[in-house]
């Protein structure tokens, strides 16, 4: 099966789950054994991509996702509403679903990517990248696994985020990668809503109460000095971008930049005038926050005690 062929036009991540079981394989991204999320899709590495090359790719930006996933769903039974506590949960479940989708990707590319687990341990590789790799083993940048802060802090380091990433689905929907070109194409009309929730929030907060607008300002001074590292090139993004497989970061600065300036501008908050945060090897060397090592401890600690498990 070709994986540009593929239905990717679902409303939630749920339809198709019921009903007609013969419709079911060829919804690649949930497909029927819960296993293997590339089930019946076609993974041979394209011509003139280097298997290594899209793992480590795959892995970054799978990363990515996984952790900042972890720390939205921390939000659940704590947000402000009953609204925004769902929408939140579905925020990190869309973020899940693609960290997922890409740990299986790079599994496939690179097999060696995955950590060594007890012998006759039926954990798939996904899970395995996501509950058995070492801190320094991951490659999100440091922006997503910081702690969650106020509702304010969130909705800044969301629209940061958010706005980046749609930025660079968007041009991943053309990668040589077909299978990473069908992730993209999915996670685009997922992100939108990540990114428009967001700014309708950031716009509410500075135009709400004396204290909101408060908050929102410490908020986004509080993420801005992390958001570099999604704009700075790594040699991982680097290879990627010249195989034609990945996204030169530095590229998306001027059309995201465009989106950020138009949301400050309707919110009448300037932008903040700090310098990055760290200047050395970043989250995507491994080099990670305090932070990182309890989120870690928390997210793996089942899996671990129980590695020999079945649910």
């Amino acid at each position: 099966m070709e994986s540009h062929d593929l239905d990717l036009d679902h409303d939630s991540v749920y339809d198709g789950l019921l009903g007609d079981s013969s419709q079911q394989a060829s919804q690649w991204a949930f497909g029927t054994d819960f296993e293997d999320p590339l089930a019946g899709v076609d993974t041979t590495i394209p011509a003139g991509v280097d298997g290594a090359a899209l793992a480590a790719y795959c892995l970054m930006l799978g990363d990515d996702a996984l952790i900042y996933a972890h720390r939205l769903s921390e939000w659940t039974s704590n947000a402000p509403d009953l609204e925004d506590d769902i929408a939140l949960a579905n925020i990190a479940l869309d973020l899940l679903g693609q960290a997922r989708l890409l740990l299986a990707r790079a599994a496939a590319a690179d097999p060696r990517v995955v950590p060594p687990l007890p012998d006759g341990s039926p954990i798939p590789p996904d899970d395995a990248l996501a509950f058995f790799r070492e801190e320094p083993a991951f490659r999100n940048v440091r922006m997503v696994e910081a702690t969650n802060g106020d509702f304010a802090v969130t909705i800044a380091r969301l629209l940061l985020f958010a706005t980046h990433r749609l930025a660079l689905l968007q041009r991943l929907t053309t990668s040589l990668d077909p299978v990473l070109s069908a992730i993209a194409a999915k996670g685009v009309k997922e992100v939108t809503y990540h990114r428009d929730y967001a700014g309708r929030w950031f716009v509410t907060l500075a135009r709400g109460t004396e204290e909101s607008r408060r908050r929102l300002v410490a908020g986004l001074r509080t993420v801005w000095p992390m958001y570099a590292e999604l704009s700075r090139r790594c040699e991982t993004e680097a290879l990627a971008a010249e195989q034609a497989f990945g996204v030169d970061p530095g590229t998306l600065a001027d059309e995201v930049d465009a989106v950020i300036e138009h949301v400050l501008a309707t919110s009448g908050i300037e932008r903040p005038d700090l310098p990055p945060s760290g200047t050395g090897p970043l989250g995507r060397s491994g080099h990670h926050t305090e932070a990182m090592g309890k989120l870690l401890a928390e997210m793996q600690v089942v899996a671990r005690a129980h590695p020999m498990g079945k649910w």
